[in-house]
């Protein structure tokens, strides 16, 4: 007898599937656990879709800031994901308080630490290179080593000022000394030039708000890929969407789709604020605008899935296999109406809409159907 029993789910490609879990882990699956029983058992009745659970690589969830910061359950499991990335809002004056404070959390909690030792206290938190200190961060990622799983390099001009790519070379330095560590670049207005920050990144570095719609971004005023655009992700650079209040523009989606320059990962660049006011709202809000773009449900359940966990190397996560963690994401996809809003406020009428009804987090299981009206 298994702790849980998920029976008669179906797959993102309409496959039928069934879990057991044992403790924190999937103990087995297969498209029909024959003789199967759980402790906790949940028929689906071959309507709601199983996916591993839906990971953001790119949330603000540090509650004590006063700029971007949220309650990583609101951002997490509430909303169908199962784990968080939060995407610098710390650096190494802060990162251990915040790793205390995600110990009470329901939801997954990870850390990108900022290559700024204050975080984002302030918006230009780049603006002073002294705040780059290599002992600090390294010594607060060898005391959060299961914690922290990368470094975070914000390269617009609100943040580094005159800066540059300044801090960027040190941050791609140190995640080399500290075992090849991910880097993820935020990019907006210039100066710095994306052509530079692009320049300066390699494979395995994830280019997050790659999407946006500014002058900065990777189309040009005649609706034309840039070029060095290419040779960042011919050489391995990783696009990740990073919506944001800013930084998501259906234009610029659909032209980097028709030009073969897709997101390897989709996250949300969620705070309380684009959470509760929009653009951002969800992940699954965010889902549905990659199905309004054009994508496959397959194609957008890999961009939560399998794909952050492996940008971050996150090796029991993404992936539903016996012996990996039970984190899973149940969700029904269904015909309907809804407005969605990219961040320059274009809207456009999504006909295909994700709700979350159940998470799965090692193995203990968030009925969330009460919270849908």
């Amino acid at each position: 007898m298994f702790d849980v029993l998920i029976k008669n789910g179906k797959t993102e490609r309409e496959q039928p599937i069934e879990i057991g879990i044992n403790g924190s882990q999937i103990a087995a699956l297969a498209p029909k656990l024959e003789g199967a029983s759980g402790k906790q058992e949940i028929d689906l009745h071959h309507e709601a879709y199983v996916s591993a659970g839906w990971i953001d690589d790119h949330a603000h969830c540090y509650e004590k800031l006063t700029l971007y910061y949220d309650d990583p359950d609101e951002d997490g499991y509430k909303t169908g994901v199962t784990t968080v990335i939060d995407a610098g809002s710390t650096g190494a004056d802060n990162i251990r308080d915040f790793y205390n404070i995600t110990r009470d959390k329901k939801t997954n909690v990870y850390a990108l630490i900022n290559i700024g030792r204050t975080g984002i206290l302030a918006q230009d938190e780049l603006g002073d290179i002294s705040k780059v200190n290599k002992e600090a961060l390294f010594d607060a990622v060898h005391d959060l080593p299961d914690f922290v799983v990368g470094i975070k390099a914000r390269e617009s001009h609100s943040v580094v000022i005159d800066n540059g790519i300044k801090p960027l070379l040190p941050a791609k330095s140190y995640a080399a000394l500290l075992g090849n560590l991910p880097v993820m670049v935020h990019v907006g207005a210039n100066p710095p030039e994306l052509k530079d920050i692009m320049q300066a990144m390699g494979k395995g570095d994830v280019l997050t708000h790659a999407y946006n719609g500014k002058p900065n971004g990777m189309v040009d005023e005649d609706g034309e890929i840039k070029e060095f655009v290419y040779d960042a992700y011919d050489r391995g650079v990783i696009f990740d969407v990073g919506h944001g209040t800013d930084s998501f523009n259906f234009k610029t989606m659909r032209i980097a789709r028709d030009h073969g320059l897709d997101p390897k990962s989709l996250s949300t660049d969620i705070y309380h604020r684009n959470r509760e006011n929009g653009p951002v709202y969800d992940m699954a809000t965010t889902m549905e605008k990659m199905l309004q773009v054009g994508y496959t449900l397959p194609e957008v359940i890999r961009m939560v899935t399998f794909a952050p966990a492996d940008n971050f190397h996150l090796l029991n996560k993404g992936r539903l296999r016996p012996g990996k963690d039970a984190d899973i994401t149940i969700y029904n996809v269904t015909d309907g109406e809804k407005t969605l809003t990219d961040s320059n406020g274009n809207t456009e009428t999504g006909h295909q809409l994700i709700t979350p009804i159940r998470t799965i987090v090692g193995g203990t299981v968030y009925d969330l159907e009460g919270q849908h009206v």
